[in-house]
């Protein structure tokens, strides 16, 4: 009766440690199930990352092409700004040595064709400087235009 003792003490030895085996790869297996869960996790956030950079670099491509733009369009209208003033100095250049011209052939003598040059000059100062102001307005307005835009935006 011993040996059947000792031989049922060896098999339920031998199935505890079947029963603690089996345990174990259970135990592993609700791990991996844990870490493919927590895999699947992490990408699922990457790719929600690589979705709001995708996004995120758009706008900026989007904000930088209308700024330069922006850019493209002040830098035309300070040049034809530029120019109107360059007229506008060169007109007044010209306006004031007629007046001097004028006001020494008043002290000896009146000279017709120097007072229609004079009153010419003065038509093609006052032309340059409206001109001018005009060039101002067109540059002063498209400043505005992109507030007022924005300012709609933010409101409506």
């Amino acid at each position: 009766m011993s040996d059947i003792s000792a031989l049922e003490g060896r098999i339920t030895d031998a199935l505890d440690r079947i029963r603690k085996g089996l345990d174990g790869r259970l135990v592993q297996g609700a791990s991996d199930a844990n870490l493919t869960a927590d895999l699947e996790k992490e990408r699922a956030a990457n790719a929600e990352l690589v979705q709001r950079v995708a996004i995120l670099k758009e706008r900026q491509d989007t904000q930088v092409t209308s700024l330069t733009a922006r850019v493209e369009t002040q830098r035309s209208q300070l040049m034809k700004l530029d120019g109107e003033l360059q007229k506008l100095r060169a007109s007044n250049v010209q306006l004031r040595e007629m007046n001097t011209q004028l006001r020494e052939t008043v002290t000896t003598g009146l000279a017709p064709e120097l007072h229609s040059d004079a009153v010419a000059a003065e038509i093609a100062a006052l032309h340059a400087q409206r001109s001018a102001d005009a060039a101002e307005m067109d540059a002063i307005l498209t400043e505005l235009k992109p507030l007022i835009a924005e300012s709609a935006n933010a409101t409506g």
